[in-house]
């Protein structure tokens, strides 16, 4: 396994890695043209990367696998785990055929890493309680700070 940071680019895997997130669970609730057209989905992906943006890409075997990136979106525009400003929200994707081998944990880990680094102080994310990748991220150390709809954000203390 590799992994780069992800550049503009990456931008159409980005979007892959993001209707992944979104049909987790192997259940469709976005078509690539529904998430296009949908405001609050499209602004994980929407100008990448911005300034204070970061991201990392996972390839196994020369093939993308999966990617992690973090995004800044304001008050006036949050996401669905939305904490502050100043807090980067994650979202992250992994292909089906490369689940399960550690692929995630090794993105998180990465990202979790590049945040440090960039002097963030925490990163906070949303998932529904039924997706498996929730206990992944408490085993990380994200814990749950609210909830937004059906889904939970999660925050991490760096």
């Amino acid at each position: 396994m590799r992994f780069r940071p992800a550049v503009a680019a990456d931008l159409p895997h980005l979007i892959d890695m993001l209707l992944e997130a979104y049909n987790w669970g192997g259940v469709e609730r976005f078509t690539a043209d529904q998430l296009a057209s949908d405001d609050h989905a499209w602004r994980y992906v929407d100008g990448w990367p911005r300034a204070g943006e970061f991201g990392v890409v996972a390839e196994v075997d020369g093939r993308r696998a999966g990617a992690v990136w973090a995004r800044l979106l304001p008050e006036d525009r949050p996401g669905y785990g939305y904490v502050a400003d100043d807090v980067p929200e994650l979202s992250i994707g992994v292909l089906p055929e490369f689940r399960g081998q550690g692929v995630g944990r090794a993105l998180l880990d990465e990202v979790i890493a590049a945040a440090r680094n960039a002097g963030y102080k925490r990163l906070s994310l949303s998932v529904e309680p039924e997706n498996r990748a929730a206990g992944l991220y408490r085993s990380l150390g994200f814990e749950v700070a609210g909830r937004n709809g059906g889904s939970d954000t999660m925050v991490l203390a760096l």
